[in-house]
């Protein structure tokens, strides 16, 4: 999408400021999804490089591909020894079976065409090989908080179903950020999965942390809805 690279210099210094946005909370228990590390892994949707440098600390050898050349500069500019690539998501440049792993981190919600980068993930996959993924939770796409706080009505203002657009302004500690994207169901995800020969292993859906809600009560908002949706999946043998 062209919105990321429109965006490229707001998200960089929003996702480079420390605990600025949620990816500092939820982020670790992410990678306790994330299988040790193997021959290669490719990170779908890398953007400035932060879930890659993530990756490399913990010993994965990193391919990072966005559609962004201006977050792919970025990216490298710190990670210069891995390798970062421009390329759609839905028609990836790599052989069949390149990567024992996959990881998309709130990227497939971002992509115009989400079951073509699914299909294109599984077929450079291993058999056997894992994807692990973060998206928004769809739940919480359909609805928002009335206010922030801790006891804050939940209400539901879109449809759950279908795929439909999102397009959300914000603005936190003087950066503005502008996300723009597509809400999908449980079940269209699912399918993709199902479509491409992804057996799902692990689901999670992380709740606030303690300590974050002892630092902003605010945040307890968080423990009774999921902002996210975790999950692990496995290229099944016949796929």
């Amino acid at each position: 999408m062209t919105a990321w690279e429109e965006e490229a210099q707001s998200w960089i210094a929003w996702a480079r400021t420390p605990d600025h946005d949620a990816y500092w909370d939820y982020s670790p228990r992410f990678f306790d999804l994330v299988p040790p590390p193997g021959r290669a892994t490719l990170e779908i949707g890398c953007g400035e490089g932060r879930v890659a440098r993530d990756l490399a600390a913990l010993g994965h050898r990193v391919t990072g591909v966005d559609s962004s050349p201006t977050l792919l500069a970025a990216a490298e500019d710190l990670q210069p020894d891995a390798e970062f690539v421009l390329a759609d998501a839905a028609a990836l440049p790599f052989e069949d079976q390149s990567f024992d792993l996959v990881v998309s981190y709130n990227a497939l919600m971002d992509i115009d065409d989400m079951p073509g980068a699914v299909r294109e993930a599984a077929r450079v996959m291993d058999a056997g090989a894992r994807l692990c993924v973060c998206i928004t939770h769809p739940f919480q796409d359909a609805g928002r908080f009335q206010g922030r706080e801790a006891d804050a009505q939940f209400v539901i203002s879109e449809p759950y179903f279908g795929r439909r657009p999102f397009d959300e302004t914000f603005e936190r500690d003087g950066i503005s950020m502008r996300f723009r994207g597509w809400c999908h169901s449980l079940e269209e995800y699912s399918r993709a999965f199902e479509a491409a020969g992804l057996g799902i292993e692990a689901v999670r859906e992380p709740r606030q942390r303690d300590e974050a809600v002892a630092a902003d009560p605010s945040e307890e908002r968080w423990q009774r809805i999921p902002v996210f949706l975790f999950l692990r999946l496995r290229k099944l043998a016949a796929a």
